[in-house]
């Protein structure tokens, strides 16, 4: 089942060819029917026109589901969450507070050890820091990860307790994904500005771009905020078990964060939740070099430039996932990469989230595509990522 919303453009005002999109939604049901993925639902603009706007398939994982997905459906966007904390960054480098080249230690004490000390923001921005990463990036059954040890060290601050996991290489050296390094650099935003980083990015981010279906799943720090989640509720999409219990919580109203071990742990590695609509707005602004499609400044134009240039050098290798030591492309909080699979332009830039997501940004183009692909699986599916943005890319005239 496909679903459109009504767009204040048509392709055509966009310079983009329309029967590209009755490709990209028979795509997005040929990957459902074979088990890919569960839905599928996506928002394109050009030049800031949003042209389209639409769902293809069920609104929850269930198979006796008969509502058809919503447009603007809500559901969380992991790691996708980690280019707003790099922009929050750049917020406070281009007001004076940090220097990307900075090292942590001069912000969070923690790190003035000689295990860390060496350790700058910009290492954590682009995943060179040196710390042990993700769960997942390698085969290893035994491989304990920072959230562990703050799981079990209870009796130990937070950040602390997640360093007690030890380094993984020197930094500087090598390619290797660390969420953990994207919740570090919440806590610089919080030491800096004396605000939690999930309400700075709202104020800061959120607000003034109009993302107002967007935010944290564990801040909510008011009876608003919770009143909101409740207008917002029926609108989650519902991927497995655990997001059913969290539109029980936002339905009842009790979405209010608990006391559990994990309250101060910023969410800036992969907490937010938000809509195709919303990531558009965002992937807009930063097309618009740090201005929202509305004129309000975000961050500004060579903060960007600066932000979503390549930043790692060849000499910097990949072994996650399989990669075999290859060279990482990667900028300062975007991932930048591009192959024989991508369509898109030399200095694209984008982020992924599990489970899947992806905003991608192509200032050549000027072209902005935000999509939502629940995997069906816990498999990573390429097909509803890269063969989907070649499909978006080939509408374009």
């Amino acid at each position: 089942m496909i679903t459109k919303a009504q767009t204040p453009f048509m392709p055509s005002d966009a310079g983009y060819d329309e029967f590209r999109l009755g490709v990209l939604n028979a795509h997005f049901e040929r990957i459902i029917k074979a088990g890919h993925i569960q839905s599928a639902n996506y928002c394109l603009s050009r030049y800031g026109k949003v042209f389209a706007d639409a769902a293809v398939g069920m609104q929850s994982y269930h198979q006796d589901e008969t509502r058809p997905l919503m447009t603007d459906n809500i559901r969380g966007v992991a790691s996708v969450t980690k280019i707003f904390c790099a922009t929050a960054l750049f917020k406070l480098v281009e007001d004076g507070f940090i220097r990307c080249n900075q090292p942590v230690a001069d912000v969070l004490k923690e790190f003035d050890t000689p295990s860390y000390k060496d350790i700058t923001i910009a290492h954590l921005l682009s995943h060179t820091s040196g710390l042990r990463p993700d769960s997942g990036c390698f085969p290893d059954a035994y491989y304990k990860n920072a959230w562990d040890y703050i799981r079990t060290m209870k009796d130990t601050p937070w950040l602390e307790a997640g360093l007690s996991i030890g380094m993984y290489s020197k930094p500087g050296k090598e390619w290797a994904y660390c969420s953990f390094g994207f919740v570090i650099l919440g806590e610089v935003i919080h030491r800096v500005t004396g605000m939690c980083p999930e309400a700075f990015i709202t104020k800061n981010i959120f607000e003034p771009c109009g993302m107002s279906d967007s935010g944290f799943w564990n801040y909510c720090p008011d009876q608003a905020e919770t009143d909101r989640r409740k207008r917002l509720a029926d609108r989650l999409y519902i991927q497995g078990k655990e997001d059913e219990e969290g539109y029980k919580s936002w339905k009842e109203g009790s979405s209010s964060c608990d006391d559990s071990r994990f309250n101060d742990v910023p969410m800036t590695g992969g907490g937010m939740f938000s809509t195709t609509q919303d990531l558009n707005k965002f992937g807009v602004m930063l097309m618009n070099k740090g201005v929202t499609a509305g004129g309000a400044r975000i961050i500004g134009r060579k903060t960007v430039e600066r932000m979503t240039e390549n930043y790692t050098t060849g000499d910097i290798k990949d072994n996650c996932w399989g990669a075999g030591g290859a060279y990482r492309m990667y900028a300062l909080g975007p991932d930048t990469r591009r192959t024989a699979d991508s369509l898109y332009s030399a200095g694209t830039f984008f982020h992924e989230g599990a489970g899947a997501c992806c905003v991608l940004i192509d200032p050549v183009e000027q072209m902005v595509a935000s999509w939502f692909v629940p995997f069906a699986t816990e498999q990573w599916y390429a097909d509803a990522l890269y063969n989907a943005a070649a499909v978006m890319w080939s509408g374009l005239k």
